[in-house]
């Protein structure tokens, strides 16, 4: 009597064949290696955006400069072209405050203030930024060498330093030069008072920016140069 020949039995439908029962089995072990790397990634540090808090502004009466002005934002260093906001204390240390962050870079925070002061004290209509870069007749060029709180005694205070020029754009003659230092103290060490005393700073040195260059662009033939 003949038995019939033995025939493997068919694969189940839940089942793999071999070969790919063993590139699951070897995906299986990756992904469970990467566990450990996945859990320890550190993760990213909660930071609190500022604005420049500024404060409303009021038209300067008197004629119109029959002439158009640009403000092209300040150069700076490494530490105040960022958005982090620098603080030095007292020993000297340039650090910024954890978890805080300004809305945009420091000299273009302090560019657009100084536009909107220009814009409220209605003495030059026609203004224009380094973004757009229009027709000018003058430009205020400028450095940045200052823009963070600084410790004295255990108080804090915001400290802004700005050396500008008005610049006559189609010469690149420098008309007048003046450096500006502001310091505002702040209500307390915490960052929300520090911001405070930024925008109670950036008021005072847009203030003097503006009567200067007002001053200086109306007599386009004197060249001055002004010390704080």
């Amino acid at each position: 009597m003949k038995l019939p020949a033995k025939t493997s039995p068919a694969t189940p439908p839940f089942l793999a064949s071999r070969p790919a029962a063993r590139a699951l089995a070897v995906a299986a072990l990756c992904a469970v290696a990467l566990l450990p790397a996945c859990s320890v990634l550190p993760k990213a540090e909660p930071v609190d955006t500022y604005l420049l808090p500024a404060a409303a502004l009021a038209p300067a009466g008197g004629a119109t400069l029959p002439l158009s002005l640009r403000v092209s934002r300040p150069a700076a260093g490494t530490q105040l072209s960022g958005q982090r906001i620098a603080v030095v204390p007292e020993d000297g240390r340039v650090s910024v405050y954890k978890g805080a962050s300004w809305s945009e870079p420091a000299p273009v925070l302090l560019r657009n203030r100084l536009l909107d002061a220009f814009r409220a004290d209605g003495r030059i209509a026609a203004l224009s930024s380094d973004d757009t870069v229009l027709q000018a007749d003058v430009e205020i060029d400028s450095d940045l060498r200052g823009f963070q709180a600084e410790y004295r005694n255990g108080a804090v205070e915001a400290v802004i330093r700005l050396e500008a020029r008005l610049v006559q754009v189609g010469t690149r003659r420098i008309l007048a030069s003046r450096g500006f230092e502001v310091r505002e103290p702040a209500a307390g060490s915490a960052v929300p008072q520090v911001v405070q005393a930024f925008g109670g700073a950036g008021d005072r040195l847009a203030a003097q920016v503006v009567a200067w260059a007002v001053q200086a662009a109306a007599a386009p033939n004197r060249s001055s140069v002004q010390q704080p």
